[in-house]
């Protein structure tokens, strides 16, 4: 029970990574806020879902007045539009930006303070290899996910001061068995895998593990670090 006792606010949490990490949360006895776009498809025992769109920075704010304690965040809400930049509409690059950088943005905005205030707390946010290495058709997602490098160093270095316990830390995935990827043909699947050192793609629940070694005291003496975990990506 490496989280007894703790409060956890994960967003995108309806389904895909986030619904891997609110169920490994509850089962190291964290009480979670699932916080989506649209309610969730499960039922679990100390799992309160709320629907906030994270982009919407006076309804995050109006949210976030009604919560007293976070002691772990996990910034996991994020979407794709993907082209070549040359054909990459404006709303396509605004849509991504909005998502993936302004709503961890919105909410650590409110939640790093809090967890400042009560002397500790754990900050995750989720980016990506493409964050890391880049990916041809996806510079919108790219910046995004690299920009959480920057942020999180930058509140590292912020929220720690006045003897705050405060971390914050990034998870940056590779090719995760998530819905999205079940969609794509298997000769694509198996060149993803062939890309890893593991010959194998990751699966949501090796994520939610990454995620709960954050935000356990076992990693108690790491912040403003990135986390590749990737299966040994070679691009």
């Amino acid at each position: 029970m490496r989280l007894e006792n703790k409060v956890a606010m994960v967003t995108g949490a309806a389904k895909g990574l986030g619904e891997s990490i609110v169920r490994r949360y509850v089962e190291e006895g964290a009480k979670v806020i699932a916080v989506d776009m649209t309610p969730l498809t499960y039922e679990l025992d100390n799992v309160t879902g709320y629907v906030v769109d994270v982009t919407d920075r006076q309804a995050v704010s109006d949210f976030i007045k009604d919560i007293e304690k976070v002691d772990i965040l996990v910034n996991n809400a994020g979407i794709t539009r993907d082209a070549l930049v040359q054909k990459m509409t404006d709303d396509m690059w605004d849509k991504v930006i909005d998502v993936n950088l302004n709503g961890v943005y919105n909410l650590v905005k409110h939640v790093g303070p809090m967890m400042m205030k009560n002397g500790n707390g754990s900050i995750i946010s989720i980016a990506s290899v493409v964050g890391e290495f880049g990916n041809i058709g996806q510079s919108n997602y790219a910046a995004t996910k690299s920009a959480l490098y920057g942020l999180s160093k930058t509140w590292a270095k912020e929220f720690s001061r006045k003897g705050a316990n405060v971390r914050v830390n990034t998870i940056s995935p590779g090719y995760i068995m998530t819905d999205i990827l079940k969609t794509i043909p298997q000769e694509l699947l198996d060149k993803f895998a062939k890309m890893t050192m593991l010959g194998r793609l990751g699966e949501p629940e090796e994520i939610a593990n990454a995620a709960l070694f954050l935000a356990s005291d076992e990693s108690s003496y790491i912040t403003g670090h990135n986390l590749s975990a990737n299966g040994g990506m070679r691009l």
